[in-house]
């Protein structure tokens, strides 16, 4: 991020987040990002230390994204009573206490309650700062987006490596440490502004229940397809590679590019963005997702395809947000209602999709990810008729879009952005 002397801004001409806060909240996206990772890698020391089942071990990831979801509905809840530095501030101070009491529990069953209250803090910071990078940004706000959850990534990344260098044993320091650091974000929520301005009514976006209600829900399918893409290509793509021919060393270090991918293809969509309309983001990457994945049903080529798959993948949820509420201004609900349709998804289609598998077989994963995907596309399609979005960037590839050639009235002088 870069000082630039003009920047898109929402309707008031105020920046919601400052400088320091912009960076604060990438941090903070960083620091759910390896939380989320840490508990897979931690989970032999927690087997040791409780004297538990693999399967009882993994209820950890379970009760961190129940309450992860929960999260994200409280969160929307009291919006309209609390201001964002209260429910941040809340948000990031339920994730240090959880991270302290999953890290120093005597007992399985306390460890468990520690994880749902990390996640009932990862599901408000979650929901809550895509919320204000979504419309705080004005036409920029696509790629400060992309930008926030391409930390998401590095933290993601980040953390396993720690438990990795450290030791499995050191999972409480390294929970603690998460901690702390939240702890210190709580000193930069001055800079964010206490509540977002009323949406201001965009020219050309849908009015009336009847119209409304189809693109919330087709965004909601997009966002559950592409999640449960997601998931799938990273839970089930070592074992496809290992069934057609691959070691498990490079079935491992493929599926490990898969998810740097995802991180990767955030960053290189914050400048696209900048260019490009989000309806012709979200087509070329759900059209890019089902190539890739046709791809994958070559073996010759299936690692090299996966990785392809995660950065198409990347930009969709940063990229479709925005249009959202842009699409939906009236509807304060809609963002609360695709981030948990995302959470759900991601917890709920990878046994969904074991189920299938167990009555094929494993080779057919890419297969039947081929045809979610298509799916998206279809949805995307719809969308561009359905939902434009005369608000967004117009971009090279929207002809009937033309810029007025005036001067944004959003603008304004010395504000970080790209």
């Amino acid at each position: 991020m870069t000082a630039t002397s003009e920047v898109d801004l929402p309707e008031g001409g105020k920046p919601l987040l400052t400088t320091v806060a912009i960076v604060a909240s990438c941090l903070a996206f960083a620091v759910i990002g390896a939380l989320q990772a840490l508990y897979g890698p931690a989970i032999p020391a927690l087997r040791d230390e409780f004297g538990i089942s693999p399967a009882v071990a993994g209820l950890s990831l379970s009760a961190h994204f129940v309450g992860a979801l929960l999260g994200v509905l409280v969160y929307h809840l009291l919006r309209g009573r609390l201001n964002n530095r209260v429910l941040l501030g809340g948000s990031y101070l339920l994730m240090a206490v959880g991270a302290v009491v999953f890290a120093f529990s005597p007992s399985w069953a306390l460890a468990l309650a520690g994880t749902f209250v990390i996640g009932l803090g990862f599901g408000g910071i979650d929901y809550g700062l895509n919320q204000l990078f979504a419309v705080g940004f004005g036409r920029r706000s696509t790629a400060m987006l992309n930008l926030l959850n391409g930390h998401f990534g590095i933290g993601a990344i980040a953390g396993p490596a720690l438990i990795g260098w450290l030791g499995a044993d050191s999972y409480p320091e390294i929970f603690v440490g998460t901690g702390v650091i939240s702890l210190l974000i709580l000193f930069t929520l001055g800079g964010v502004a206490a509540r977002e301005p009323a949406p201001a009514p965009v020219e050309g976006a849908p009015s009336g229940g009847a119209r409304v209600l189809p693109i919330i829900g087709v965004f909601i399918g997009i966002y559950v397809l592409h999640v449960a893409i997601e998931t799938g290509v990273g839970g089930w793509e070592p074992t496809h590679l290992e069934a057609v021919g691959y070691g498990a060393a490079t079935a491992a270090t493929a599926t490990s590019a898969y998810w740097a991918a995802l991180t990767i293809g955030r960053f290189i969509a914050a400048p696209i963005s900048l260019r490009w309309s989000a309806p012709s983001i979200l087509i070329v990457c759900c059209a890019g997702m089902a190539g890739f994945l046709l791809l994958a049903t070559v073996p010759a080529f299936a690692p090299y395809a996966y990785f392809g798959v995660g950065l198409m993948i990347a930009p969709i949820f940063p990229t479709c947000l925005p249009w959202l509420n842009r699409a939906v201004p009236g509807v304060a609900a809609a963002g609360a209602y695709v981030i948990a349709a995302s959470m759900i998804g991601g917890v709920a289609f990878p046994p969904l999709l074991g189920a299938v598998i167990d009555t094929m077989e494993v080779k057919t994963v890419p297969l039947l990810l081929f045809l979610l995907a298509v799916i998206c596309g279809v949805l995307s399609l719809w969308l561009r008729r359905n939902a434009p979005d005369p608000g967004g960037v117009p971009g090279p590839s929207d002809p009937g879009r033309k810029d007025s050639g005036h001067a944004d009235p959003g603008r304004t002088d010395s504000v970080t952005t790209l």
